[in-house]
């Protein structure tokens, strides 16, 4: 009898501490909510287009934005901005501002707006840039199909994902997330349990159009990097090698006695470039198969450091991870001889005007 009554107990208290627990995890979720919805904004970006008649309509999206230091400064998806003649922000209590484009970076799908607080009373988003886990709790607070102040919950379903931008700009270290991502919720922010900024969210994959579980953040450490740059400089500023080309596969290689699976033929090279003064070489001459016009007899790029290369997304991909200053040793095939070159990385000044072209 004793037994049965020991059970008992340990049964109440096991489902005392679960609903415990569950009012404790909807109280942080009300406490994050009422610190952060202040610091989230939505934003309408207005852009002139002209239709079949050659007036001009405007056309509006909507996202989401959030707010990083107190003198104004947001920070948004690229894609949210677009090429728009005007960015409204509306802030937690309605209040609408005009907003200033700052800088704008389509390979990171990150913008920086600035706007004239004046006396308004918003919160400030803290960024944690620690260390994240899989099955960490997280908050997205945004404006999905234009209803803001929209909170939803989730977690970290996955670290280190690598997606592609709208501009197809390779980004790194995502966190994918199965907290409800909708259309509108773009430039929002990803939270974590304690309120801070763990991300800016992105994308959704979805067959519908709406939220099916898989949505991406862009990683904090990435935000800040970019948004430092954009509200320094008006844009980020990365390092260009300056060479222009066309991918081989191996069977036009083989043609070519080059013994490698795919390489990057050289057909221009930008003036003022890192590459201007390597010596390296481009095409001058072309091989016409069909209705195709190969480039040949330039220098074939197969490697860069230790990343083999097969196209021209491959060298932005790797340069993409490099910074100004660094040097990169690059492996060619010339007269179908092995040869390398290091080249010290730097930005491409002024036009890419072309120093080499075949």
């Amino acid at each position: 009898m004793w037994f049965q009554n020991l059970k008992i107990v340990v049964l109440i208290t096991l489902f005392s501490l679960l609903g415990f627990s569950s009012l404790l995890d909807e109280k942080n979720n009300v406490e994050v909510y009422q610190k952060c919805n202040p610091a989230v904004v939505n934003i309408t970006a207005t852009t002139l287009r002209r239709d079949f008649f050659f007036e001009i309509i405007p056309q509006r999206g909507v996202g989401s934005g959030a707010i990083i230091r107190s003198d104004g400064y947001v920070v948004t998806n690229d894609h949210v901005i677009g090429d728009a003649q005007n960015v409204e922000v509306t802030l937690f209590d309605k209040t609408t501002l005009s907003a200033k484009v700052v800088g704008t970076d389509p390979g990171s799908d990150l913008a920086v707006l600035k706007i004239n607080l004046q006396d308004k009373k918003t919160g400030v988003l803290e960024y944690n840039l620690g260390s994240l886990s899989v099955g960490q709790k997280v908050l997205a607070i945004g404006n999905p199909f234009g209803l803001g102040g929209s909170l939803s919950v989730g977690i970290i379903s996955s670290l280190g994902r690598d997606i592609r931008t709208p501009s197809e700009g390779l980004l790194k270290d995502v966190i994918q997330t199965d907290a409800a991502i909708n259309p509108g919720n773009s430039g929002g922010p990803l939270l974590d349990s304690s309120g801070k900024l763990i991300g800016i969210n992105a994308q959704i994959v979805s067959k519908s159009g709406g939220n099916e579980g898989i949505g991406f953040a862009i990683n904090v450490k990435t935000v800040k990097k970019i948004v430092e740059q954009l509200i320094q400089f008006g844009r980020v500023i990365r390092p260009d090698l300056g060479v222009y080309g066309v991918g081989l596969d191996n069977r036009v290689l083989n043609y070519l006695k080059i013994p490698s699976e795919g390489g990057v033929m050289i057909t221009q090279i930008a003036r003022g470039s890192s590459a201007s003064r390597s010596g390296l070489r481009v095409a001058t001459k072309e091989l016409i198969v069909g209705f195709y016009r190969i480039p040949i007899d330039g220098d074939v790029i197969t490697q860069i450091d230790d990343t083999p290369i097969r196209t021209l997304r491959d060298i932005s991909d790797l340069l993409s991870e490099k910074k100004i200053g660094d040097r990169v040793r690059v492996l060619f095939y010339r007269n179908k001889k092995l040869q390398q070159v290091d080249i010290n990385l730097k930005e491409i000044s002024g036009s890419k005007d072309l120093e080499q072209s075949y």
